[in-house]
């Protein structure tokens, strides 16, 4: 398998974590820097480095060099797009609960 492939992740897969969830909730007031999301969380460099690329590869986040600094952008759309489509999950078992009650199946 390619090397890039493996490295790819879904949205999904990427919001499975909580330190990452924990990183896109911090990034809701704006735009951090490395450091400033670093200062947060008591994780080491190389593991926050991870957590920030697999978000990117993910499309949650986007990164921006400024000067020496990289400043990290929640990506508000791809989480808006989940939650739309989680909520069309969500209303397909609604009616299919209501269905099967209806018909007396629960």
């Amino acid at each position: 398998m390619d090397v890039e492939m493996k490295a790819k992740r879904t949205p999904l897969e990427a919001l499975a974590d909580p330190t990452r969830r924990a990183i896109l909730k911090r990034l809701r007031r704006g735009s951090l820097s490395a450091g400033e999301i670093a200062d947060s969380f008591q994780l080491s460099k190389p593991t926050l480095s991870h957590h920030f690329r697999v978000l990117e590869l993910a499309g949650l986040v986007r990164s921006e060099r400024r000067g020496t600094r990289i400043v990290y952008t929640l990506q508000a759309n791809v989480i808006e797009e989940i939650a739309s489509e989680l909520l069309e999950l969500t209303d397909g078992a609604r009616s299919l609960l209501a269905r099967s009650r209806r018909k007396g199946w629960t």
